[in-house]
């Protein structure tokens, strides 16, 4: 992997990924596709929808279809028959969020298989093992990530613990087309953060991840992880906020040297009828568009916007049509992917800091 810099404004970074499949343009969100699709859009769809790259994850893949399906098919990129970069998450915290249905200690977690019941172990070694039979671009490594509200002592456990398991993750990966990524994690204490953080970056990973964040906490106390860690982060490798895919919280990010966001937020919302617009999110089914003739977002320029009106996706997703939701599922992705298209520019001119006000001005005045 090579990662250049076309630009900066401030700390915010206009970057350029080259990958085994693709170049990457970052800023960069990533649709999440949990089992090798995104849900209510198609391979074409999403890349017509601007997606440089998406994610899949490597805990639902394992389980289905199997390690054995996957290899048959030389991994995912034969198999979806997608020829963009695939990023994988390890898979931690699918896991983690188990709860009562795993149990973790120093080699690894065993868990009981949502689907049907049978247990599981997955440790540093067997989690590189998976993702590099799926044969993504880029890997995520095995991390402990805690749920918020876990106190000091618990959070210096799972901090010590992420730090042996990628120790334990570099040594066994020997996939040379395929890039391996660091998490860093620490809760919401300072020095765990820096800790953390200090110690993942002195591993030869190829980029690294900031974990444990966007999991129920607010804005304020993102942002304040955020400024504790960036400034600890290598300038010459890619950095990922994971789990990420509010419009203002991305450009937060970016301001402070984010490169990789994703999110199941614009796919998940989609459909449901939540809709991400420049000012801000509405929900289409609401009666208020019944006979609404209008685009989704008078400022978007996605082929939904140009083609249908809010009244006619109104209609759809209330009748529980799933054309309704592939259209909102679309511009939700568009949007998203078009916004830090437009945040690249905007570093690229030395115009980010305006920009960034600009759109969260708009996003906010609704609000008001």
């Amino acid at each position: 992997m090579r990662f250049e810099t076309a630009g900066r404004d401030g700390y915010a970074r206009a970057g350029k990924l080259t990958l085994n499949h693709g170049i990457v343009e970052t800023p960069v969100f990533m649709p999440v596709g949990t089992n090798g699709a995104i849900k209510m859009c198609s391979r074409e769809c999403v890349k017509d929808a601007g997606a440089q790259i998406v994610l899949a994850n490597a805990f639902h893949l394992y389980l289905k279809p199997g390690l054995d399906v996957l290899r048959s098919f030389g991994g995912i990129h034969n198999f979806a028959s997608w020829d963009i970069p695939i990023l994988t998450d390890s898979g931690g915290f699918q896991v983690f969020s188990l709860s009562k249905n795993m149990r973790v200690d120093d080699e690894g977690v065993d868990f009981k298989s949502p689907f049907d019941g049978s247990i599981h172990k997955f440790t540093p070694e067997k989690v590189v093992e998976i993702q590099e039979a799926i044969g993504s671009d880029i890997a995520m490594v095995l991390d402990e990530c805690l749920a918020p509200g876990n106190d000091l002592e618990s959070t210096k456990k799972s901090v010590r613990r992420t730090g042996q398991w990628a120790e334990r993750a570099l040594k066994s990966h020997e996939k040379k087309d395929q890039n391996l990524f660091g998490i860093t994690q620490g809760g919401f204490f300072e020095d765990l953060r820096k800790e953390s953080t200090l110690e993942i970056t002195s591993m030869p990973f190829d980029g690294f991840g900031i974990g444990g964040l966007s999991v129920g906490e607010d804005v304020d106390t993102t942002i304040r992880m955020l400024d504790v860690v960036l400034p600890l982060m290598p300038q010459d490798k890619p950095r990922y906020l994971m789990g990420v895919g509010d419009p203002v919280l991305m450009l937060e990010a970016i301001e402070r040297g984010v490169d990789m966001m994703d999110c199941v937020l614009p796919t998940r919302m989609g459909r449901h009828g939540g809709i991400l617009t420049s000012s801000g999110r509405i929900n289409i089914r609401a009666s208020v568009y019944e006979k609404d003739p209008g685009p989704l977002d008078s400022e978007c320029d996605c082929k939904v916007c140009k083609t249908y009106s809010r009244g006619y996706i109104h209609h759809l997703i209330k009748r529980g049509e799933s054309t309704g939701m592939i259209l909102a599922t679309y511009h939700n992705i568009y949007f998203l992917t078009n916004l830090m298209k437009q945040s690249r520019n905007a570093i690229i001119k030395g115009e980010f800091d305006e920009f960034k006000k600009y759109v969260i001005e708009k996003i906010n005045h609704k609000k008001r």
